[in-house]
C-alpha cells in the first residue's frame, strides 16, 4: 500500500472519497471501512486474463441491454457511506449514465486472484454478497487454470461454499447466458495449453 498525502483523512465518507482528488501516484484506490486502500498495478497475465474476459462477456453482451465494465466502482450494502470497492470486472443491465461515479445494480462481479493480494479479494467478495441485485461472483486464479463462483439461491441465499473449476470444463454464469471453456480466458498466457 502507498503512503497517502497528508490532505488525505485517515478515515473518509464514500462522498469524500468520489471527491478526493487521489494521491498523485497514479495508482487507483478503492474505500473499505473508511480506509482507502492503494491498488498495485495487475502482472502482464493478470491484465491479460481480465481482457479475456472483457471482449467475451463483451461479445456476448453485446445489444443485449447489459454491459461488461472494467474496473467500475461498486457500492456494498453493508456500510455503504464508508465503501466503495472496485472488483476486475462487473456486469450490469442498468442504463448508462453521464457522470455516474458507481456502477450501479451489478449482476455479476469478476475477480482475478493473485496470491499476493488473495486476502483482501476475498473480503472484497464477502462485501460483494451484500449487493441486492448481484447473482453471482466469479473468482478466476491467475497462476493456474481454475475459477470458483459463488452463485446466489432463488431464495437471496448464497452457498456455504463455491463451485470449483478446473480445466477442461466450462464455465456457466446464468446471470448473463455465458457459457465458455475455461481455459479461453487464459489465451495467450503462459498458462494456455
Amino acid at each position: 500500500m502507498s503512503a497517502l498525502p497528508k490532505l488525505a483523512p485517515s478515515s473518509m465518507t464514500l462522498a469524500d472519497f468520489m471527491d478526493w482528488p487521489g494521491d498523485g501516484s497514479g495508482l487507483r484506490h478503492e474505500l473499505v471501512d473508511g480506509e482507502i486502500r492503494a491498488m498495485a498495478p495487475a502482472s502482464i497475465t493478470h491484465g491479460i486474463i481480465q481482457a479475456n474476459l472483457a471482449r467475451l462477456l463483451g461479445n456476448h453482451l453485446r445489444g443485449s441491454g447489459c454491459m461488461v465494465v472494467v474496473a467500475p466502482g461498486v457500492i456494498p450494502r453493508v456500510r455503504a457511506s464508508f465503501n466503495m470497492r472496485v472488483p476486475d470486472l462487473a456486469v450490469t443491465c442498468a442504463p448508462n449514465q453521464p457522470a455516474q461515479g458507481a456502477l450501479p445494480d451489478p449482476i455479476l462481479v469478476i475477480e482475478i486472484l493473485w496470491p499476493s493480494n488473495e486476502s483482501e479479494t476475498r473480503e472484497n467478495v464477502w462485501a460483494y454478497a451484500t449487493i441486492p441485485t448481484l447473482r453471482e461472483i466469479l473468482l478466476i486464479r491467475s497462476t493456474e487454470i481454475a475459477a470458483e463462483l459463488l452463485r446466489r439461491a432463488p431464495d437471496g441465499t448464497w452457498p456455504g461454499s463455491p463451485e470449483t473449476l478446473v480445466a477442461p470444463d466450462a464455465l456457466v454464469l446464468d446471470s448473463v447466458d455465458f457459457r465458455c471453456p475455461l481455459a479461453e480466458f487464459y489465451a495467450e498466457t503462459h498458462l494456455a495449453g
